[in-house]
């Protein structure tokens, strides 16, 4: 099949691209924006390949958006494309609203025209994949999981503008037939993570020699999806899913935030140990807490494990071991980026928010 990839420089999505390029036989087409966390070094490993082909477009750009379609003529297409990190949307909503709302609207609106002209197979095998979180569900107690069909309840802009998305989404698949699926997934780390977030500012940080800050006290609870395991299960949605169906995607692996960083410390201590011999825990402190900081996560997968036969290969702690380890043996990757933010925060650019 020929899928489409917005978003297919970021995290998630350059680790979609690489798996399918690397595992499968379809064509990929990657329109990404190259905004501060798309990077053509994520898509490196993959980007020789025939299989593989690239446009910068963004998705708030309509005509954009109509023309790559045309070009490209996806069966697929799979929607990651978005601002994502909870911090940033606190400091600056406004960029949010228009990629994570506006951008989905005009990606929506120029899929169900590209669909409306398909042939009846091409019509008939056409998906629109909609990749989301599960913090459109708010925030859990003690117990309980997530499961496709609680109630939204977003807590930050970042949340509420991924749950208008998954909305959007819905209404189009509802009221003008568009095949539509949702996915929405825990937690992911892995390879290739941009470094402000949690994993991998861990690792930079400790390695620099500078504090590990963990907000409150540490004990906000997320349920960890390693990135790999991740795409698997999106390609196993949009080549077998039901149409119209909503998927909740989780890496059985619930762990308080303190514990995730004396993990990353520990096993930084046996690959990399620290020249004065003391753990890198030391270097753990402890700051005011976020604004609306959810205190728990965790999904139930298992209408995905029943119907679709997906499941995560990779444990917590073997999937965290790798992590590390990827970020030790890759530290031009992240250091380009580092370099790249200072350079920009010296010229008087928001290296930090939208």
């Amino acid at each position: 099949m020929r899928v489409f990839v917005t978003g297919g420089a970021g995290f998630i999505g350059s680790a979609l691209v690489r798996h399918l390029v690397q595992n499968t036989p379809h064509e990929v087409f990657v329109f990404d924006a190259l905004t501060y966390a798309g990077r053509l070094s994520s898509l490196e490993p993959v980007d020789k390949s025939s299989r593989f082909s690239f446009v910068k477009g963004d998705i708030c750009d309509e005509e954009a958006v109509r023309a790559a379609l045309t070009n490209f003529r996806p069966d697929i297409v799979t929607h990651l494309a978005a601002e994502s990190h909870v911090d940033r949307s606190i400091d600056g909503p406004k960029a949010f609203v228009q990629t994570n709302i506006v951008g989905t609207y005009n990606l929506l609106a120029a899929s169900l025209e590209y669909w409306r002209n398909l042939d009846g197979d091409g019509r008939e095998r056409f998906r629109f994949h909609h990749i989301s979180t599960d913090e459109v569900f708010g925030s859990l107690g003690d117990t309980g999981y997530f499961v496709e069909t609680t109630p939204y309840d977003p807590r930050s802009p970042y949340s509420a503008t991924k749950a208008g998305a998954d909305h959007l989404v819905s209404a189009w698949g509802h009221t003008f037939g568009l095949p539509v699926l949702i996915t929405n997934c825990s937690n992911n780390y892995g390879p290739y993570h941009f470094p402000e977030k949690l994993i991998p500012l861990m690792v930079v940080k400790a390695l620099a020699g500078e504090s590990l800050p963990v907000y409150g006290n540490g004990s906000n609870v997320r349920d960890w999806l390693f990135v790999e395991d991740h795409v698997r299960a999106l390609q196993v949605v949009f080549e077998t899913g039901r149409p119209h169906s909503s998927y909740n995607i989780g890496g059985n692996s619930e762990r308080r935030n303190i514990d995730v960083v004396e993990t990353i410390c520990d096993i930084l201590d046996k690959l990399q140990p620290r020249s004065d011999g003391l753990s890198y825990r030391t270097q753990i402190t402890f700051v005011a807490d976020r604004p609306g900081h959810d205190q728990r996560y965790a999904i139930d997968a298992t209408k995905i494990r029943t119907e679709l036969g997906w499941s995560p290969t990779e444990t917590f702690e073997s999937g965290i071991e790798k992590t590390v380890a990827w970020y030790l043996a890759n530290t031009k990757w992240w250091g380009d980026i580092l370099a790249e933010t200072q350079a920009a925060a010296r010229r008087g650019l928001s290296g930090s928010k939208p």
